[in-house]
């Protein structure tokens, strides 16, 4: 029987296969509502992910019965295009996309102030175009602005990011690569103000020492990705202002005219 061809390492001389330090987060780009016919959107290209999120409500909920007295009924739908893999991917619902529906609510519900909108529905729906693992941060992440763009209020941001373990060592934010072939993956998902912990899960096996260096290294890299939430929203909110008054001064024009 031929042995198995021995894996070569992830991490040398301190740097990982894609060029990156321990300590680096993949390159970040957030674009705040490239959806017009959405209630809120958002778009995010987290290293090689590509992710869009579209928010819908507050509306009337199908099937009526899923309504509720005291607060909105809340619901996510994570999906992954079928050519969003190497290899084609079923367009059906796989078992993995269901369960990533439900951690995308979990982390997100606590941020929301459903009590405002009773008997109503508010739907999150992340599409991943392309992805290179860490799509859950990332959808999240990417849900989080949609939300806001939405108009629902918050009691704050949710913000993801993911800390591992690679031929022993801690880094932040895993690749594809690295999820796959590297010894451990721990998502975390805050609300950054608060220092709330809405999600925290882990994959693969960990001392505790290394899991708290883990949980350490996520929560900082939150922080690095809260700013860029913030730095999006307030170049959107910018945008839309500066329009709002060309909009005012050309129909000022008119009427002069």
């Amino acid at each position: 029987m031929p042995k198995k061809a021995k894996r070569e390492k992830l991490i040398s001389r301190g740097v990982r296969t894609d060029g990156r330090k321990p300590n680096d987060l993949r390159k970040i780009r957030i674009d705040v509502g490239p959806l017009e016919r959405a209630d809120g959107s958002a778009y995010i290209e987290w290293g090689n992910n590509k992710i869009l999120a579209a928010v819908y409500g507050p509306r009337e909920v199908h099937p009526r019965h899923l309504a509720r007295p005291d607060r909105a009924f809340f619901r996510c739908r994570y999906h992954m295009a079928p050519f969003s893999t190497s290899e084609r991917k079923r367009p059906a619902p796989s078992r993995r996309e269901r369960e990533l529906s439900k951690v995308t609510r979990v982390a997100l519900e606590p941020a929301l102030l459903t009590e405002l909108y009773p008997r109503t529905g508010i739907d999150v729906f992340i599409e991943v175009l392309q992805s290179d693992g860490g799509t859950r941060c990332a959808g999240i992440t990417a849900a989080s602005i949609a939300l806001v763009d939405a108009g629902i209020p918050l009691k704050d941001l949710v913000v993801a990011c993911a800390a591992g373990k690679i031929d022993g060592k801690i880094v932040l934010d895993l690749n594809e690569v690295e999820d796959q072939e590297g010894d451990a993956d721990v998502p975390v998902a805050v609300m950054p103000r608060t220092g709330g912990i809405s999600l925290l899960q882990m994959d693969g096996i960990m001392s505790q020492a290394e899991f708290k260096e883990a949980l350490e290294l996520a929560l900082e890299g939150c922080k690095q990705v809260y700013d860029l939430q913030k730095e999006a929203l307030m170049k959107a909110f910018i945008q839309e202002e500066a329009s709002g008054e060309d909009e005012a001064e050309s129909d000022g024009e008119e009427t002069n005219e």
